[in-house]
């Protein structure tokens, strides 16, 4: 089962990688799986970028999680619920 997963839309890598980082690493044991996507080549890097969870724990943890994510500039993170 693969239950909720959570997309996160990054904007801005390098200016907010770490402290999505810092909010991923606090709510570590409600993520069982995490695949990071951004645009790049030989000639480009995008300075945005998707991340796609795979959640597992309490509702009220995830949510929390969530509204975290979005207190930040340039992050926008939704639930997927199957």
């Amino acid at each position: 089962m693969i239950g909720t997963l959570m997309a996160i839309q990054v904007g801005g890598r390098t200016e907010h990688a770490t402290k999505v980082q810092e909010i991923l690493t606090k709510y570590g044991c409600n993520i069982k799986t995490r695949v990071g996507f951004h645009d790049t080549d030989e000639n480009h890097c995008s300075m945005d970028g998707i991340i796609i969870l795979q959640l597992f724990g309490k509702e009220s943890e995830r949510q929390d999680m969530l509204d975290e994510l979005n207190a930040l500039d340039e992050v926008s993170a939704k639930f997927i619920t199957f």
